[in-house]
C-alpha cells in the first residue's frame, strides 16, 4: 500500500533535514575528536549542540503542522543519546576510525529517531 502524499512530503522533509542535522552533529563530532577530546566526550558535546539545532530544524521544517513538546524531545533525544553511546561502542569494536564509527552509529540511530519525533514528539495539533 503506497503511502499518502503527505506522508512521502514529510519523509523527504524529514530526510532533508536530516541530511543537515547529521553532517551538522557530524562535525562537530568529527571538530571535537579532532581537537583532542574523547571520542565519547565528543560525542555527548556534539548531541547536545545537535540536539538544539535538530529542535529548530524539525520543528520548523518537517513537523512544522505539528505541536512541539520540548520535554519530550529531550527525552527522546536522552534515549536517543544512550542508543547512539550503546552503537558507538559497539561499532567501534568493528571499526577502529572514530570517524567511521560516529558516522554508522549515526546512521543506525536516525532511523530509530524519525519514529520517536514522528509518534512521541511532534504529535498532531488538536483541532
Amino acid at each position: 500500500m503506497p503511502l499518502p502524499r503527505h506522508r512521502l512530503i514529510e519523509l523527504w522533509r524529514y530526510y532533508q533535514m536530516g541530511v543537515l542535522n547529521t553532517a551538522f552533529g557530524l562535525g562537530a563530532y568529527a571538530l571535537l575528536v579532532w581537537l583532542g577530546l574523547n571520542m565519547f566526550v565528543a560525542q555527548l558535546v556534539s548531541h547536545l549542540l545537535g540536539m538544539a539545532f535538530n529542535y529548530l530544524t524539525y520543528s520548523r521544517h518537517v513537523f512544522r503542522d505539528a505541536a512541539p513538546a520540548k520535554l519530550r524531545f529531550i527525552l527522546s533525544y536522552g534515549v536517543n543519546y544512550l542508543l547512539g553511546l550503546g552503537a558507538l561502542a559497539a561499532v567501534s569494536q568493528v571499526i577502529a576510525s572514530p570517524y567511521g564509527a560516529g558516522f554508522v552509529a549515526a546512521g543506525i540511530v536516525s532511523v530509530v529517531n524519525y519514529f520517536a519525533l514522528k509518534y512521541l514528539v511532534f504529535r498532531a495539533k488538536a483541532a
